[in-house]
């Protein structure tokens, strides 16, 4: 999920037939939608339900969008399912790009502020006791601020 230029997209990226290029299922949602003209300066949960069959995207509960993960293989000759493997997580600012426009219009410093960040995962599909935490969930972590909890 993405925020910028007034915009939060709720997205996912996979393999198309032309090397380099993503085959993406995105949806476009303007702030405007929420209502609130303070909206980019309070806090939000961001939230990310990924299973064998689909990813299901959501802000502050709304749910912003599906992939269906069935359907999401890699065109290229392997055609595997990018979300059928390990990941791991990476939370940035980023300044520029093709989405981001111009660098040297960014005013800095810049403040990007993440409170807390959780990952579950479930012990198996015929449990139905609902998501755990990972096993090293309760030992000490570095969070964004560089503060050990």
């Amino acid at each position: 999920m993405e925020y910028y230029r007034g915009l939060l997209m709720a997205n996912a990226a996979w393999g198309s037939e032309s090397n380099g290029v993503p085959k993406w299922n995105l949806v476009r949602t303007p702030l405007e939608d929420f209502h609130d003209p303070q909206w980019s300066n309070k806090f939000h949960v961001w939230r990310m339900d990924w299973d064998e069959a689909s990813i299901r995207l959501f802000m502050d509960d709304r749910l912003m969008n599906t992939i269906d993960v069935t359907k999401t293989l890699n065109a290229d000759r392997e055609g595997e399912n990018p979300f059928h493997q390990p990941h791991f997580l990476i939370l940035n600012l980023s300044i520029g790009g093709k989405r981001g426009g111009d660098p040297s219009e960014t005013k800095f410093p810049a403040r990007f502020e993440v409170d807390y960040v959780r990952v579950y995962q479930r012990q198996s599909a015929t449990r139905s006791a609902g998501p755990r935490p990972l096993p090293d969930a309760d030992k000490p972590h570095t969070n964004a601020s560089g503060s050990i909890r």
